[in-house]
């Protein structure tokens, strides 16, 4: 029987995100670790260690459990981005975003039973279109802002503001689902029944 899997996150994306290739956690336990970058971290070095740091911080719960955790980090250049909380943070994002290409690196760490650990870090890149005052206006009355790293949510209406991504369209979402599904059965994982196996065996 295979071992219960532990999803170490608080993100309603990141469940729905799992559940669309058939995968449906045990149990949902978010970490609650402080997200704060450190003195000159760079974006993909902080995205990989709070992937890490949410994954020990709930093993350590759940021991002898799968353990899933991963982060998403919006970066233009250097700079890591927030997760806006205020309108006045999500203007500045999206004013910061518009008509440039910006980055989204998303870690994911799996743990399994025994403690092994493996890890994956995803980039994608994104391009905004040159936003004008009433577009960032309209986009900010939406709400969808909230909570999102960056300010922005591509899967709802900042899609009409978005021409070009390359890379990973469900790491900008908030989860890599290829690199996901390969980390997990890499790790020995086997849901009950998962595409592409429920075609043929069940």
């Amino acid at each position: 029987m295979t071992a219960p899997l532990v999803l170490a996150s608080a993100s309603p994306r990141r469940l729905a995100l799992l559940q669309q290739i058939g995968i449906t956690p045990d149990r949902v336990d978010p970490a609650d670790i402080d997200e704060t970058p450190q003195a000159g971290e760079l974006p993909p070095a902080h995205a990989a260690r709070l992937a890490r740091a949410k994954a020990e911080a709930v093993r350590q719960r759940h021991p002898g459990a799968f353990v899933l955790a991963a982060d998403t980090v919006v970066a233009c250049g250097r700079r890591i981005l927030p997760k806006t909380e205020d309108e006045a943070t999500a203007r500045a994002c999206l004013a910061l975003l518009s008509g440039r290409r910006h980055r989204v690196i998303g870690g994911v760490v799996v743990i399994d039973p025994d403690g092994g650990v493996s890890s994956r870090r995803v980039v994608s890149q994104v391009a905004f279109k040159r936003l004008s005052a009433p577009e960032i206006a309209a986009y900010l009355a939406t709400g969808e802002w909230h909570g999102k790293a960056g300010g922005y949510a591509i899967q709802g209406r900042a899609a009409a503001l978005i021409p070009w991504i390359a890379g990973s369209y469900s790491n900008v979402v908030g989860l890599p689902l290829y690199e996901t599904a390969q980390l997990l059965a890499g790790s020995g994982y086997r849901p009950a029944c998962a595409p592409p196996a429920c075609l043929t065996s069940c």
